[in-house]
């Protein structure tokens, strides 16, 4: 099976960012949906993965800092294959944008494999929507998409 890659405008593609994520944050995972969808949504470049009906299975969205975040993948596509070609391009994005690091918001209880694979944590735990986080980073230069094969 082939998958396209490609950044789209939240504007013109909110729907169908809404219903995956919808799908996946509010269904499957019981976040409410207004924490779900925020300003970020607007300013933040969202990356998507296509199948070949040119179906979203996959979508995230980069900050202008370089905070991943809302990784969003229908189930039956969770694989490290998915993964790694989604922040493959989240990565290229952000170098583009000039970011110097990447970061996201991590399960408190994964924070251990991301801190072996070279993240280090960046402020205090937080709570979002019940579920206890905090930041974690990593230079861009020093960053490769092998630590998130761990993320599923």
């Amino acid at each position: 099976m082939s998958y396209q890659l490609q950044q789209v405008n939240w504007l013109k593609n909110r729907e169908r960012l809404k219903a995956l994520r919808e799908k996946v944050f509010v269904c499957e995972y019981h976040i409410p949906k207004h924490i779900e969808f925020d300003q970020l949504d607007r300013t933040s470049q969202h990356i998507v993965l296509l199948n070949e009906q040119n179906i979203i299975i996959a979508s995230a969205r980069l900050s202008e800092d370089g905070l991943m975040s809302r990784v969003a993948v229908l189930p039956e596509f969770r694989t490290e294959d998915i993964y790694q070609n989604l922040f493959s391009y989240l990565v290229s994005v952000a170098k583009e944008q000039g970011a110097t690091e990447m970061s996201f918001n991590c399960i408190l209880h994964e924070k251990d494999k991301f801190l072996k694979a070279g993240f280090f944590s960046k402020g205090p735990v937080f709570m979002e929507a019940g579920i206890a986080r905090q930041r974690l980073c990593c230079p861009i230069e020093s960053f490769t998409t092998s630590e998130f094969s761990l993320v599923h």
